[in-house]
C-alpha cells in the first residue's frame, strides 16, 4: 500500500514523503497512530500544501532570528567582576548573568540558548555565542572588567 508519511520515521522516511510499505503495517500501525495517511490524490495535496506551509514558516522564522542575530551583533556587554591580587576574579560570569545583562538592554534572551562552554573566570573580551535557531548563531560581545573600589 503507498502512504504518504505525516512524520519523519527512521528506516522508513521524512514527513511529506509517499512509501510503500505493506499492508498490514499500514492499516494496522501507520494510519491509526497518525504517522501516515492513505497515498490518494486528496491527501497528496493535503500533505504537500502542509509542507509548503512549514516552509514558509521555517523561512520567516530563519528571517526573524537573522534580525536578531545582527541587533547582537551590535551590542557590548559591560560585566564587572571583584578582582583580587594579580587580577584574579572572584566568581565568574555566567550565561544567566549574559542573558541579565541583556534584558537590561531590552533583548529578551533565554539563558539555556547562550552557548557558553563553561563560565568566563577571567578579565579580557569574549565573544559569546548565542544560538538561536539551528541555522543562525550570532555572537554578544562580553567585556569583563575589574570592578571599581
Amino acid at each position: 500500500m503507498k502512504v504518504v508519511l505525516l512524520s519523519d520515521l527512521e528506516k522508513l522516511g521524512q514527513a511529506g514523503e509517499m512509501v510503500h510499505v505493506k499492508d498490514g503495517y499500514a492499516r494496522n500501525f501507520l494510519i491509526p497512530s497518525g504517522m501516515a495517511v492513505k497515498a490518494d490524490p486528496k491527501n497528496i495535496r493535503l500533505v504537500e500544501a502542509q509542507r509548503q506551509q512549514a516552509e514558509a514558516r521555517a523561512l520567516r522564522e530563519v528571517k526573524t532570528h537573522k534580525s536578531m542575530a545582527a541587533r547582537l551583533a551590535k551590542v557590548e556587554l559591560v560585566a564587572k567582576a571583584q578582582v583580587g591580587e594579580e587580577d584574579r576574579m572572584f566568581g565568574a560570569v555566567t550565561s544567566s548573568d549574559i542573558a541579565e545583562m541583556l534584558m537590561k538592554e531590552e533583548i529578551e534572551i533565554d539563558r539555556r540558548i547562550i552557548d557558553l562552554k563553561e563560565p568566563i573566570k577571567a578579565l579580557g573580551i569574549y565573544n559569546v555565542p548565542v544560538k538561536l535557531h539551528a541555522d543562525v548563531t550570532a555572537f554578544v560581545k562580553v567585556k569583563v572588567v575589574p570592578e571599581e573600589s
